[in-house]
């Protein structure tokens, strides 16, 4: 499993649908295009899907589990409903907490800040939402940077599924915990701040 950690691009393709209310995710190696991590919410209550296609979408609960393609978790995120500011947990593949989510106020574009199990800070990803264009920094070191890839005219106007290219820092040791925080706020950025 650390190897598919240890990578530093990745390919993250959302399932297409026009009618889709829930987060599913395939990911993907972009040099062989063989399918390395899967991102799946899997049991959403009716309220919960009638509420992903308003503008209350944000405020909605989530429980998303990414796994390598034997099963495994990888990494859980999970956050009950959201009135104000998300905080969204995230779990190891051992179902432990890893870090959260905690969404800045009044940030424009969309802020929110990545810590540890312990509150500390690992990065804060900031960006703009409308551009589809974040970056995972700490300070002014860019420890990883996400943006969404163009997927044809069929694609962009007749479905709601995007294409993401993530690029993770070399200087990112391949066992960080912050590699797994990452790719959890990649599969919950919509979510968190706005689609």
């Amino acid at each position: 499993m650390m190897d598919i950690l240890a990578r530093n691009l990745y390919l993250v393709k959302e399932h297409v649908g026009m009618f889709k209310a829930a987060n599913n995710f395939d990911i993907f190696d972009p040099d062989n295009g063989d399918k390395i991590l899967e991102c799946r919410e899997e049991s959403l209550g009716i309220i919960t899907k009638i509420l992903r296609f308003t503008d209350y979408k944000t405020y909605t609960p989530f429980d998303v589990r990414i796994r390598a393609e034997d099963g495994t978790q990888v990494v859980r995120v999970k956050r009950g409903i959201s009135l104000l500011r998300s905080h969204v947990e995230v779990f190891d593949e051992n179902n432990a907490l890893l870090g959260s989510f905690h969404q800045k106020l009044l940030s424009i574009g969309g802020k929110f800040s990545i810590q540890d199990q312990h509150g500390n800070e690992v990065c804060e990803l900031k960006g703009k939402w409308t551009g589809w264009d974040f970056k995972f920094l700490y300070g002014d070191i860019e420890m990883a940077h996400v943006s969404k890839q163009w997927a044809g005219i069929g694609k962009e106007m007749f479905t709601s599924a995007d294409n993401y290219v993530l690029q993770i820092s070399d200087h990112i040791a391949p066992n960080s915990p912050a590699r797994q925080l990452i790719i959890a706020a990649v599969m919950c950025i919509d979510m968190v701040l706005k689609e």
